[in-house]
């Protein structure tokens, strides 16, 4: 083979080639997993990549050693959101990560609850 058709067959498989990523994801263009997976999910591994795992996947388990958030791990990879999320959800499924979205801000409390509080307190 030469070198030209060498370049060619790389350039078939850029990082950003569309045909790359629907066979990385198998075709699927979203998650089952009941759980939402955002941007800001954070994902860890509970384990190491086996022999013989997609190497997207393994990837994503070795980066995983500390909690990354989704956004993360997609830049780390040079994947979009859209295919890490598909990914991350594979490996919940086999649980081989854990993930769980940021805490959410603190719900206030009920207006009227905090005048109840003042009015008792201004009694006092």
């Amino acid at each position: 083979m030469s070198e030209s058709d060498q370049k060619s067959d790389a350039q078939e498989w850029d990082e950003g080639d569309p045909e790359r990523l629907y066979v990385i994801t198998r075709g699927r263009s979203g998650s089952t997993e009941k759980a939402a997976i955002d941007l800001v999910t954070l994902v860890v591994s509970r384990s190491g990549p086996m022999p013989g795992m997609q190497p997207e996947h393994a990837a994503i388990l070795r980066l995983c050693q500390s909690p990354l958030s989704v956004a993360e791990i997609s830049a780390y990879l040079h994947l979009p959101v859209s295919v890490v999320t598909v990914l991350v959800a594979d490996l919940l499924a086999g649980e081989r990560v854990e993930a769980r979205a940021l805490v959410p801000p603190a719900q206030l409390p009920d207006a009227a609850l905090i005048e109840a509080v003042m009015h008792g307190l201004q009694k006092l």
